[in-house]
């Protein structure tokens, strides 16, 4: 057996090398794929073979991918959470230090100089005062969002001589052994605002966090503050921010978010969304896609899924069904009498459940003729159920 895999752009080889030939044809023209790896492809408006069993993300947000109509047709969305941390921490940190030195504006004045060098220099002495900025040592960085990229800023910038607060009321424990013990919690968000001389803001864009940092948020930040997008567009409001820019409020807004009228505004600093714009970011993002995908085709394991609950069961027999379905009351009797029925024992079995969404995996002592997993399909609540491949190691 070959599992298709469509792509719908340039994924890093380094990815698709993670899918071994003999098992995966690999193409950006496949009529019937079981599976989809996507960048920044918008899915919302592509008809989704109903072959595909899976899509993998090579990167964090799903945004361009319809996962509302995936998760009602028993499909799992992948993504990489992680892979890309280090590349948008650096453009972060970086971004810190643009913003406290003026070195845009600064920039920008020397390059419109005219004259001979000896006037260029009369002209740089004369006007440094006004790039004069400050240090980052004992400022305070405000952190929203303490993921993978959250974390890792926070702990960057405690090595930088700063006081870092961080706010996350779903903070994983993995995150949070990731992160130093220096960093303090605040209370709430507006008791972030209220203590940061700069923040940073990652998290995901959805109906909770849109317009996250909004009129009533900027103004309890200290005047002359600093905010920082690399998350997503709208989380800021950006009608506040030209507002507070044009106060003195805010002295920068860096942002990897560009609107026509932050384009052009003296104080804010756009850039072309290149947070995870690193070769090295792309390469991790495209491994991990492919590796996460390549689990849950061959052993209905699910990693990173957005809308999947996490599934890993050790694989100790060959025979092995996979099983989305609604996360109702009755589903496991169900189907294991239609594998009693067929007089096959049940090793060992999985149940796992996400909101609306359940996953059972199923070890069998012999194999699942083709009528037992379509007799499973037909259960009230199954999304769908596959026998999954025996390979030869």
């Amino acid at each position: 057996m070959r599992f298709k895999i469509l792509t719908l752009n340039n994924i890093a080889v380094s990815g698709l090398n993670r899918l071994p030939r003999e098992r995966y044809e690999v193409a950006s023209d496949i009529a019937r794929p079981d599976a989809i790896i996507v960048r920044s492809h918008n899915m919302h408006d592509m008809d989704i073979p109903p072959s595909v069993l899976a899509v993998a993300r090579a990167g964090a947000g799903v945004n361009n991918i319809p996962v509302a109509e995936l998760s009602r047709r028993g499909v799992p969305v992948f993504n990489a959470p992680g892979a890309n941390a280090n590349a948008v921490k650096e453009i972060v940190i970086g971004s810190l230090f643009i913003a406290a030195r003026n070195l845009m504006p600064a920039w920008d004045y020397v390059r419109n100089l005219d004259g001979t060098d000896e006037t260029i220099h009369k002209q740089v002495e004369a006007a440094k005062k006004q790039f004069v900025g400050f240090e980052l040592p004992t400022r305070t960085l405000g952190v929203v969002g303490l993921g993978a990229i959250g974390v890792q800023v926070a702990n960057s910038a405690l090595a930088l001589g700063m006081n870092v607060i961080g706010y996350d009321p779903q903070i994983t424990v993995q995150r949070a052994w990731q992160m130093s013990s220096a960093v303090q919690q605040a209370i709430n968000l507006d008791d972030l605002c209220s203590r940061s001389h700069m923040i940073t803001i990652h998290v995901p864009l959805n109906d909770g966090t849109r317009n996250l940092i909004n009129r009533e948020r900027i103004a309890l930040m200290p005047r002359g503050s600093v905010l920082l997008n690399f998350a997503r567009d709208g989380v800021v409001d950006v009608d506040a921010v030209i507002e507070a820019l044009d106060s003195g409020k805010l002295a920068c807004y860096v942002t990897d978010f560009p609107t026509v009228r932050l384009k052009a505004h003296p104080k804010a600093v756009c850039l072309p969304h290149l947070g995870a714009s690193t070769r090295e970011a792309e390469e991790n993002c495209a491994i991990m896609a492919a590796e996460t995908l390549r689990e849950f085709l061959e052993h209905g394991t699910i990693r990173n899924s957005v809308n999947f609950p996490d599934a890993v069961l050790s694989r100790d027999r060959p025979n092995r069904l996979a099983v989305p379905h609604l996360n109702v009351p009755n589903m496991i009797s169900q189907i294991s009498a239609c594998v009693s029925a067929e007089n096959i024992n049940i090793n060992d079995m999985l149940n796992v459940s996400k909101g609306e969404i359940g996953y059972t995996l199923v070890d069998l002592d012999a194999p699942p003729s083709e009528g037992l997993v379509e007799r499973i399909r037909r259960i009230d609540g199954v999304l769908s159920a596959r026998a999954l491949p025996v390979f030869e190691e």
